[in-house]
């Protein structure tokens, strides 16, 4: 079977779409054979990621490694069993479908709690939460003190994932391995961003996730898109020289496929 990856939180703008599209390619990038399936059925970011991806690849005719996109299948309430959920097995037969041949499977959920969003977390072999490095979005894990910071109870999230990984170990599956991502990470203000990091820290050991290191503001994240490139694609699409900032990112993509420790991926990307 695959190993899922699910990359979700219940914020948007965390940067999950770009998280799932740099994380699909650089897999394929080592070798692997990777599915990618997007559960926001509104917003789509990580679906119109890879479609602009596979447009630049037709219209510059260059080859570029491609994640296999898979969607959502429509099913007839006729075809259900007796008290089955639809979106249950809407994802679960996407998922088998991309499954066939298939290494790795990388999620997208949308930043709302769903049924499609809640069934993905509790197939989640890995679990990464992206989060913009700030208290503004702290609460996506936590619920705190205004007046001294202190922590009074987990988050509507941080329960969900707790029912998720209560749920696995009934089924007799590994446990879920969560990992908190800090994305949006400035230059500036170090003392909130050591605060926020001491914070991370202390909560990580009481609900159980690892912290790790994502992506900084960028503006080349933003260009990027429309023509579904990363920043692993630079040189393959011709472009040289690049500036140190986006050297600079380019290692941030190697540190974070490092830190997820996924199996048997060894980053010489």
């Amino acid at each position: 079977m695959a190993h899922i990856i699910v990359v979700g939180n219940e914020k948007g703008g965390s940067g999950k779409s770009t998280t799932c599209m740099h994380i699909a390619t650089a897999l394929v990038r080592l070798g692997f054979k990777v599915g990618a399936l997007d559960l926001d059925t509104r917003q789509r970011s990580f679906s119109r990621y890879v479609e602009n991806r596979a447009e630049f690849i037709r219209r510059e005719e260059v080859v570029l490694p491609m994640p296999k996109l898979g969607k959502l299948p429509n099913i007839g309430k006729n075809k259900l069993r007796p008290g089955e959920n639809i979106n249950d097995r809407r994802i679960s037969e996407a998922i088998a479908r991309l499954e066939v041949d298939i290494d790795f499977v990388v999620i997208d959920c949308p930043g709302s709690h769903t049924r499609l969003s809640e069934v993905a977390h509790s197939l989640a072999d890995t679990l990464i939460s992206p989060m913009n490095d700030s208290f503004v979005d702290f609460d996506l894990l936590a619920r705190t003190d205004p007046e001294n910071g202190r922590v009074l109870g987990p988050s509507i999230y941080s329960e969900m994932v707790w029912s998720a990984r209560q749920l696995r170990a009934q089924a007799g599956l590994q446990p879920i391995d969560w990992i908190v991502i800090r994305n949006r990470l400035g230059s500036q203000n170090m003392h909130n961003k050591r605060r926020v990091g001491q914070a991370l820290d202390d909560l990580s050991k009481r609900i159980g996730f690892r912290v790790a290191t994502g992506f900084s503001e960028r503006v080349i994240f933003r260009e990027m898109f429309p023509n579904g490139l990363t920043l692993l694609d630079m040189r393959d699409v011709g472009i040289s020289g690049l500036s140190l900032s986006n050297i600079a990112a380019r290692q941030e993509v190697r540190d974070l496929m490092k830190s997820l420790s996924l199996p048997d991926v060894v980053v010489k990307i």
